[in-house]
């Protein structure tokens, strides 16, 4: 009799650390995510505002029909500072601010995610993912992230190309689409932002994950300094964004059709369209000269920032 109550006792104890256990655990995940979502906010917010120009500028030759160059690029924003203001050179950075918080933070969040789901299912819990799962990884998060903010980033793109007294702020664009155009407009040009989305979130995730694991072994270190982390996204950003860039420049212009004057069409017909007009190398890569020079400053801001981040919140909660 003793002995059984005893024993109830013991398995009512167990039961009960196991339930605190996996409520500690469940809290840990939560905040987890939380420090994730906002480090990444942080971090596409601060890199997206510091190219902003830049990228404005990107986005202009992209939909046009003007040869790029970097003198053409220089004279475009020089032009824009004198007719329109310092300040006209961020015009759009409020949509993109709109999209990228969301959108980076649910990238980097699902990107954690989505390391510990793969890690847990090849095996490797609480190690570096070797590199299938890691390219893996990032093309997921990269793809969850798109498909849940795309309609913000056709604002953005439609913000960057038109004067201000068209579109007179972001709420303006969606009900003149949506009224002019249909609100099927609104994921015009999905499919090329996917289809470009996994190999840029991909080799970029991929490439940082990796330089910081040779860094690792090969420095003694378990951090990189922040320097480093920038040198390293970087790399990654320079990596990602050329092999995905024909697909961006298609995705613009299906994007701004509707108010560039461009026909709306397919994936295809606009690949064929750009190429007969500009070329393949000088239409699909147009303006890449830019995204060499915003592209890796960008990245490297985002994951230093998201990392540095990151390290802070956990010494807080700690």
């Amino acid at each position: 009799m003793g002995n059984g109550v005893q024993e109830s006792s013991v398995r009512l104890r167990e039961d009960a650390e196991a339930v605190l256990a996996g409520a500690v655990s469940s809290k840990r995940d939560h905040r987890q995510v939380l420090s994730s979502l906002l480090s990444g906010a942080l971090a596409g917010a601060l890199a997206k505002t510091a190219v902003a120009p830049l990228d404005r500028t990107k986005i202009i030759f992209q939909v046009s029909s003007k040869r790029f160059s970097a003198k053409e690029a220089f004279r475009l924003l020089y032009f824009t500072y004198l007719n329109e203001g310092f300040l006209s050179l961020w015009r759009g950075n409020s949509a993109t601010m709109v999209r990228v918080i969301p959108y980076a933070a649910i990238q980097f969040s699902a990107h954690e995610e989505y390391k510990r789901i793969l890690g847990h299912y090849y095996g490797f819990r609480g190690e570096a993912l070797p590199p299938w799962p890691r390219l893996l990884a990032g093309a997921l998060a990269g793809t969850t992230a798109a498909s849940l903010t795309y309609p913000l980033d056709l604002v953005r793109a439609r913000m960057a190309v038109t004067p201000k007294e068209m579109y007179s702020n972001i709420f303006h664009v969606f009900i003149r689409i949506s009224r002019e155009e249909g609100l099927k407009t609104l994921y015009f040009g999905f499919t090329p932002t996917v289809l470009g989305v996994i190999p840029y979130a991909g080799l970029s995730f991929f490439t940082y994950e990796s330089l910081k694991s040779l860094h690792r072994e090969y420095s003694g270190r378990p951090q990189p300094y922040p320097f480093e982390r920038m040198v390293f996204g970087a790399c990654a950003g320079l990596i990602g964004q050329s092999a995905s860039y024909p697909l961006d420049v298609v995705r613009r212009r299906m994007q701004t059709a509707g108010v560039t004057g461009h026909q709306h069409g397919s994936i295809l017909s606009t690949l064929r369209s750009i190429v007969r007009e500009e070329g393949a190398v000088r239409g699909l890569y147009k303006g890449l000269s830019m995204n060499w020079l915003k592209g890796p400053i960008a990245v490297g801001i985002s994951f230093t920032t998201f990392d540095l981040m990151q390290i802070l919140l956990r010494r807080l909660q700690s």
